[in-house]
């Protein structure tokens, strides 16, 4: 495989992971607004929140089987979009059935792209034997920043769902479907055929710590998504505007800890970062729950940040390294797990709030954060550090 073409592979995948941070980010901070639009009553828009998660699962179950069959750059240039289609469905419904017919297509599209770009992500790492799966997520995260600002300019200019979604899905639709042309997988031919019977290869008993570490992870991103705002004008006394910034502020570190992540993992190795962002996200819940102010819950939310970024990417990263003849069997049966994080985590916090206290309920996710220090070692596999002289030597290096 040439250089020229893994470095095509790279860039079309990062644009995948972009476009989905862009329409990730649409769809979720415009949920009230969803709600107006087809009159979801409060008791109900919990099931239509919870369903999206669910059926998502059921995609990475679905993609799991796929693969066996199709490689997974087929299974992304067709999912991606239909999520984006999904998307402009929810924004030009108006019955109720509708909605739930356009968040049911999104869910388990999601999941089939959540999976199949994951997949791809660690073919293409261990072609180029190096870290480079934090950068994926830097694009994902990028794009959420760049979604959320649509988003907001929906709602300040008070534009309806569908004026909001249109222009974007007619940009993006047409870039991601001309980007797919030049997906890689870093695998080989006679190496595909040859992980397609080794499926049962996946011990779940030695996937388990990562797929505790991908949960308790997405417990603490659901955590700061949906009750940072609360949290901070609630418990912390701040006005309704600047309620709003812990979110921003989180994406950015978001964004800039994946940035510059791919250079620890090769530096330092996979173990050390994943511990130090452990050690750093515990830190940031902490200062949250103790915080006297808002700008003390800020600093914490901004030591949340870049603490839990470099979490999930990494895990990914090991899943593939501890089943290299299965990485995509691995890759998406851990990917359901994000999905239950997502989907325990916000209850669980607003439960505990309600019924103790909202500082106390930052206790959970932080104990759970830290508990990945005891699963560590499970990215502890020799390929762990690439490009740092600790692993195999890089067959390529490019871009």
């Amino acid at each position: 495989m040439t250089d020229a073409r893994l470095r095509h592979g790279r860039s079309s995948l990062a644009l995948s992971f972009f476009v989905q941070g862009v329409t990730f980010a649409l769809l979720v901070t415009r949920i009230p607004a969803i709600q107006d639009r087809y009159g979801i009553s409060d008791g109900l828009l919990p099931v239509f929140l919870a369903a999206v998660p669910i059926l998502a699962g059921v995609g990475s179950v679905v993609t799991e089987k796929v693969v066996a069959r199709v490689r997974p750059r087929v299974v992304l240039r067709w999912a991606q979009p239909l999520v984006l289609l999904a998307l402009l469905g929810v924004g030009a419904g108006s019955e109720v059935w509708e909605a739930a017919l356009a968040l049911g297509v999104f869910g388990l599209s999601v999941g089939a792209l959540d999976a199949s770009m994951n997949m791809m992500g660690v073919s293409l790492q261990r072609a180029y034997g190096r870290s480079i799966m934090l950068g994926f997520h830097a694009a994902y995260s990028l794009g959420g920043i760049a979604g959320a600002s649509m988003a907001w300019a929906g709602a300040h200019w008070d534009l309806s769902l569908l004026v909001s979604y249109f222009p974007v899905v007619v940009v993006l639709l047409p870039v991601a479907f001309a980007g797919s042309r030049w997906y890689v997988e870093g695998k080989q031919e006679e190496e595909r055929e040859a992980a397609r019977g080794t499926a049962g290869a996946v011990s779940f008993k030695l996937l388990m710590p990562l797929c505790l570490v991908m949960c308790f992870a997405y417990i603490g991103d659901s955590t700061v998504s949906n009750w940072s705002a609360k949290y901070l004008q609630d418990v912390l006394g701040s006005s309704e505007q600047l309620s709003t910034v812990p979110y921003n502020v989180y994406m950015v570190t978001t964004l800039l800890g994946r940035a510059v992540g791919d250079l620890g993992v090769r530096r330092f190795g996979a173990v050390a970062v994943v511990r130090a962002g452990s050690v750093l996200a515990a830190a940031g819940f902490a200062v949250v729950a103790v915080a006297g102010g808002a700008w003390v819950g800020m600093l914490g939310f901004t030591m949340l940040g870049l603490g839990l970024c470099v979490i999930v990417p990494q895990t990914f990263a090991a899943a593939g390294r501890m089943f290299p003849g299965a990485s995509d069997t691995a890759i998406a049966r851990l990917n359901i797990f994000n999905y239950v994080g997502f989907l325990v985590g916000s209850p669980l916090v607003g439960a505990l709030g309600d019924a103790w206290s909202y500082r106390g309920a930052m206790l959970v996710p932080l104990v759970l954060v830290l508990a990945t220090l005891v699963y560590a070692k499970s990215f502890g596999a020799e390929p762990a550090r690439y490009g740092g002289g600790h692993e195999r030597p890089r067959t390529v290096d490019v871009g």
